[in-house]
């Protein structure tokens, strides 16, 4: 079974989930584990894994498929890790907090990216 090393950025710049996966797992299962795993200190939380979104290399991740499925470089760098994104559709109450708190906006549309 081929494995890949996966961490996942959100939108604050945290990363987390940081291990290696089989190729075979799917997207939503990748999903629950992050939305299990989430950091309850953060402002913003998903109440499901509805509301979250994996994008790697530009791309929205589907849940049905697996992360072979999804083209997910296994063995272009070896030794590397990959990072996925990890994006947030943000409920309503979100929405209310996101009005009164321009910066906390402000951090969720930014991405910040870093080329080695």
């Amino acid at each position: 079974m081929e494995t890949v090393e996966l961490k996942f950025r959100i939108y604050d710049g945290t990363d987390l989930g940081h291990s290696t996966y089989a190729s075979s797992m799917t997207v939503a299962t990748l999903k629950q584990k992050l939305v299990a795993e989430w950091p309850q200190d953060k402002i913003i939380t998903p109440t499901s894994v509805n509301d979250v979104k994996i994008i790697h290399a530009g791309k929205v991740l589907e849940d049905d498929n697996t992360l072979a499925d999804s083209l997910i470089s296994i063995g272009d760098l070896p030794g590397g890790v990959i990072t996925m994104h990890v994006v947030l559709q943000p409920p309503k109450a979100i929405d209310a907090i996101a009005e009164e708190d321009g910066e906390l906006m402000g951090a969720m549309n930014s991405c910040r990216c870093t080329i080695l």
